[in-house]
């Protein structure tokens, strides 16, 4: 099977090369990080042993927060290891984690690095963070009896009928794994219907719950919030946009802005994707309001002068600064096809949440904050428009559905505890 599998992966290997090869060059990607894909990773504690958690990008690296804080108090004498696949996921990585732990990426699924990686790092065990599990590496772990955990499991809509079109191969690779974590019972569902033993799969609920922080302001909200000259004046942000997304964002502050109560109206967009920030500021930039990027004045002693009617968030890690000075948020990727952002840290901010319809990425969110009240969906551009107004000029309103999603997030905890439970379970029993 490895042989099969390798041969696979170098002919896709040769297929995509010259994509991979043009966005190293002109994107800046992929440069970075080769040795340790192959296998080839050194560690900060070598003379521990380990836990190895993978998470693919920067929003599986954020569900880790709590649970490697956790980990870490649970279990003393290991190190924590964490891998990502993509840049801006080792770099939100390298952040949080880079002081006290080893943090590298992920081997490709070629067998020679992945038994590198396991030789170089022997694991107590390997927790995939939502799924992104791969079938060398489930095989080889397997026969070294190393258990691979997947934490906050979820199959979406998207993902899962894809699974079933290769369903005797997902059912080979997830029978290999010792547990499966799943975020609802609708997902723990789908895991046992593409053939994983049932009685290795659990309901948790979500780790994003347990991340979120319950707070009213965030350190170093205060300071963005002079940086950017912001008063009592309405501030609306849009968040982890995609394309698109912004021009409607700015149709609709325009709109917005000829109403009496909102002619001082400012707002912050946040684009999902780095690579897309000059993009978009070359969009605002063709808009006939004042403007700033705040990477010009994050790291310096300035501040925007004369309040500029929009603010580029084009650094990374300040989204939720952004969020917790905002009444009124847009959660992007929501209104284009592209299976939505992270609800769950405005809701326990306390904001008046709104997003599009495409969500599929955060369907268990979704249908809990809609079915209690606490967030609003939209169908289009125009109600977003009226959704959007109707928060500014009712602010009961607004306040009524921001409270009621911060009730939510808190009714959703546990996941943690549950998980740490689980994976300290499996560990003693093996040592």
């Amino acid at each position: 099977m490895e042989y099969i599998l390798n041969t696979i992966y170098l002919l896709a290997a040769i297929l995509v090369a010259p994509k991979a090869l043009y966005r190293a060059f002109k994107q800046g990607r992929y440069r970075t990080g080769w040795a340790q894909r192959f296998g080839r990773i050194d560690r900060k504690h070598p003379e521990k042993p380990c836990i190895w958690i993978h998470a693919v990008s920067v929003g599986e690296v954020n569900q880790t927060r709590k649970l490697i804080t956790d980990l870490t108090d649970r279990f003393p004498d290991h190190e924590i290891v964490i891998s990502t696949t993509t840049d801006t996921g080792h770099a939100r990585a390298q952040k949080l984690y880079a002081d006290d732990h080893t943090v590298f990426f992920y081997p490709l699924d070629f067998s020679p690095f992945v038994r590198r990686a396991f030789k170089n790092l022997n694991p107590s065990a390997c927790l995939l963070i939502e799924l992104e599990v791969w079938p060398n590496f489930a095989a080889i772990a397997h026969k070294k009896h190393i258990p691979v955990i997947v934490v906050n499991g979820r199959l979406s809509d998207k993902s899962y009928p894809v699974y079933k079109k290769i369903k005797p191969a997902a059912r080979w690779m997830f029978r290999k794994l010792e547990l499966i974590l799943a975020q609802t019972d609708e997902y723990a569902q789908r895991f046992i219907a593409l053939g994983c033993d049932p009685q290795k799969v659990r309901v948790t609920s979500s780790l994003k719950y347990d991340t979120a922080q319950i707070a009213d302001k965030l350190p170093g909200s205060d300071e963005l919030a002079k940086q950017i000259d912001l008063g009592d004046e309405p501030f609306w942000v849009v968040g982890n946009t995609g394309p698109d997304e912004e021009w409607i964002a700015l149709d609709i502050f325009t709109e917005l802005r000829t109403h009496p109560d909102l002619q001082n109206l400012r707002m912050a967009v946040v684009p999902r994707k780095p690579e897309r920030f000059d993009e978009v500021n070359a969009m605002i930039e063709r808009s006939p309001y004042s403007h700033i990027r705040y990477s010009t004045i994050k790291d310096g002693n300035t501040s925007a002068e004369g309040k500029p009617d929009i603010i580029l968030g084009d650094t990374m890690g300040d989204l939720r600064k952004f969020y917790s000075l905002a009444k009124i948020v847009f959660v992007g990727r929501s209104l284009v096809p592209m299976g939505g952002s992270d609800m769950i840290e405005t809701a326990a901010l306390g904001k008046c949440t709104i997003f599009g319809p495409h969500t599929f990425n955060f369907k268990q969110t979704v249908d809990a904050l809609l079915a209690a009240d606490a967030a609003i969906e939209v169908a289009d551009a125009q109600e977003l428009k009226r959704a959007t107004l109707k928060c500014f000029t009712e602010p009961e309103y607004a306040s009524r559905i921001a409270s009621n999603a911060r009730n939510v997030i808190i009714e959703n905890q546990g996941a943690t505890k549950k998980t740490i439970k689980a994976v300290a379970d499996i560990i003693h029993n093996r040592s």
